[in-house]
Order: C-alpha cells, then structure tokens, then sequence
C-alpha cells in the first residue's frame, strides 16, 4: 500500500470507517455493521460493502453476522486518524467553538490538512491546556473577548 507521511494512503470514505470502526470498538468493544452504520449516519449495506473493501485491503477482519476487527495495519491508520481529530476537535473547542459543530468540522479538517499543521496545532492546544506561560489568562481573555465580540454583533 502506498504511504502517505508514514499512514496508508486512503480515500476520505476509508478513512472515516477505520475511525468509526476504532470509536464504536473503544464504547462497545466489538463493531457491528449496524452499531458502525449508526455512527456514520448511513445504511447497513453501505457498511457491509465498505467493510469487504477493507477486508480485502488487509485493514480490518469482516464476518458477515459477527462484524468487524481491526487488522493492526487498520488499527495503526484509525488512531492516527483519530488523533487528528482529536486534536483538531480540541482546537476548535479552545476557540470556543461549541461542541457539536467542532466534532463536525473536525471531520472535514482532518483530511484536508497537511500533518505537519495539525501537528503544530496539538502544540498550541497542549501549550493551552498545560497552564503555564500564562496560558490560562490568555484563554480567559480570549473567552471574555469572544463574549463581547458576538454580543456588540448581535446589537449592532
């Protein structure tokens, strides 16, 4: 398989079942078609045909009635994954972007960007987090600033 910056190089689609297949593994721990397909909003063929794609990638392990594995080549590339959107998540939610809507952008972003940028922004979202240099006063300030910003929008 080609690489792409050390992960397999995959098409969007692929990526999101590997990380779906991963997170709906870590909450049950198994994967269903029909658990994978509630988790990608899509329908249980989708899944299944997806699921024999990967199977014959080498990625994961599919028994039709019993679900799917991760295979550790697709379990190297859904964590990689999903720490990208992880990260980009965080990121979003330190700029105060409410939840719902920076796990979805996460989605996009994720496979957008270059690693090396999403790699620099789990710098700043630790930098933030860790609570020194300040950092908690510029997020406070930040968050204040933000506040008052949309609130002069709203009444201007």
């Amino acid at each position: 398989m080609v690489k792409v910056h050390g992960v397999t190089a995959l098409t969007r689609k692929a990526e999101d079942y590997l990380e779906a297949i991963l997170n709906v593994s870590l909450e049950k721990g198994y994967a269903r078609t029909k658990d994978v397909a509630g988790e990608l909003e899509i329908s249980p063929s989708s899944v299944v045909e997806m699921f024999q794609k990967l199977d014959r990638m080498d990625l994961v392990e599919y028994r039709r009635y019993e679900g799917v594995t991760l295979k550790p080549e697709g379990e190297k590339v859904a964590w990689v994954i999903k720490s990208r959107h992880d990260t980009l998540k965080s990121f979003l939610m330190l700029i105060e972007v409410p939840e719902m809507v920076a796990d979805k952008d996460a989605c996009f972003m994720e496979h957008e960007l270059h690693p090396e940028t999403i790699e620099q922004i789990g710098v700043l979202v630790e930098f933030f987090k860790d609570g020194k240099n300040n950092s908690f006063d510029a997020r406070e300030r930040f968050s204040a600033f933000c506040k008052k910003f949309h609130f002069e929008k709203r009444h201007r």
